[in-house]
């Protein structure tokens, strides 16, 4: 858990000035209206961010399996993302990974196995220390999204 935490502050230390230059233009654009902008795949991650914290937390000491499931293109639109400045998006980012990284860093190693149900209709149950590695492993696949080639990385 510890070399994943390391990780994504590196990520995000790296990513942060890199997300700052790209243009305004460039990060509000949409290929269509269906498709999020990179400042709204940047709020994606955001909200991302903010479901696997509760997780990482709440999966800790709750008895059950916590039952957080994220409804993503919900969470997109009501944050607003695109209507947002895109320095508060950036830094709201860097924030909220920030933070867990602090809350996986200090995870003692008994609570790594530990489970979350993250199943909007069924139990799908996996565990905190599965969560980090996959919660990093789509950071990257949308920062390369955003800033193409960044990462070797396939994410489904």
């Amino acid at each position: 858990m510890k070399i994943i935490a390391l990780e994504l502050l590196q990520i995000v230390h790296d990513f942060s000035e890199r997300l700052h230059a790209v243009s305004d233009h460039d990060f509000l654009a949409k290929s269509n209206a269906h498709k999020w902008s990179k400042q709204e795949i940047l709020g994606h991650l955001i909200d991302s961010g903010h479901n696997n914290l509760r997780r990482f937390i709440c999966g800790q000491y709750e008895n059950q399996p916590p039952h957080i499931i994220y409804n993503q293109d919900f969470w997109v639109a009501a944050n607003n993302y695109q209507a947002s400045k895109k320095d508060d998006v950036i830094t709201l980012w860097r924030l909220i990974n920030e933070r867990i990284y602090t809350v996986l860093i200090t995870m003692p190693e008994e609570k790594y196995l530990r489970e979350c149900n993250t199943g909007r209709h069924t139990n799908e149950l996996h565990s905190l220390e599965f969560l980090a590695i996959d919660y990093v492993r789509h950071l990257k696949h949308h920062l390369n999204q955003i800033l193409p080639g960044s990462f070797d990385v396939v994410y489904s």
